[in-house]
């Protein structure tokens, strides 16, 4: 690239940069919403999270298709190359937060009236979407400052969310033997199981961090591999 040329591009993926970290504070705000709209049950609230994805999927699409005119227009090379990958992995992880949220806000109508004995469980669906808001806010600053100790931290604070969803989980089995009380813990396992993958998207985009600044994708938690896979 010309020094012209590569001062436009740093511009660009910049301004894309940018709207991808915009677009997941976005999800933080939804995410809030989403999950106040379950505690109260408040219907008009969940509408609002519902409507306010299509933001979030025309920036995902803006995005999208900003980094293909990128790649189509210039040939990044390393470093630069890094970037433009990066950011295109996040802005999908972001859109699929979005979502995630949607299906949290369209479970309020579904579950009506909670039975006896919710308050606790609803109090733990509340702490993982605090836990899980926080690392959307945290895999935020850790990409602004390509901070890879902030992005690993992602995994030990996921583990939180993890501990709850298996709490929600059991403690919803048991919630009541009439229909509507299987119904609705039913229905709060599936809002703590969204949640749990909110919090693994946060991960992921962690993951794009530590191939910014080092070059190499490795996967911070896999099961089959300990301590991650790299590959150049």
């Amino acid at each position: 690239m010309t020094d012209d040329v590569r001062t436009d591009f740093h511009d660009q993926i910049q301004e894309l940069e940018d709207e991808t970290l915009s677009t997941l504070e976005l999800t933080s705000i939804g995410l809030d919403q989403a999950i106040e709209a379950v505690v109260t049950r408040d219907s008009e609230l969940a509408v609002m999270v519902v409507d306010n994805d299509d933001r979030i999927d025309g920036r995902y699409l803006y995005v999208h298709q900003g980094v293909l005119n990128l790649l189509a227009r210039q040939a990044p090379v390393a470093s630069d190359l890094r970037l433009v990958a990066a950011v295109l992995h996040t802005i999908h992880h972001v859109e699929r937060i979005g979502d995630l949220t949607v299906n949290i806000a369209k479970m309020v109508p579904l579950m009506g009236e909670p039975p006896p004995g919710s308050e606790e469980i609803l109090a733990k669906v509340e702490a993982a979407g605090n836990q899980a808001r926080d690392q959307i806010r945290q895999a935020h600053v850790a990409f602004k400052q390509r901070n890879v100790n902030l992005a690993e931290n992602l995994v030990s604070q996921d583990d939180v969310i993890d501990r709850l969803n298996r709490q929600v989980f059991r403690e919803a089995v048991e919630i009541g033997s009439d229909e509507h009380a299987r119904e609705w813990g039913a229905h709060v396992m599936l809002v703590a199981r969204y949640i749990e993958r909110i919090g693994d998207n946060t991960v992921d985009i962690g993951e794009q961090i530590a191939f910014v600044v080092s070059g190499e994708f490795r996967e911070f938690t896999d099961a089959s591999h300990p301590g991650g896979v790299a590959a150049s």
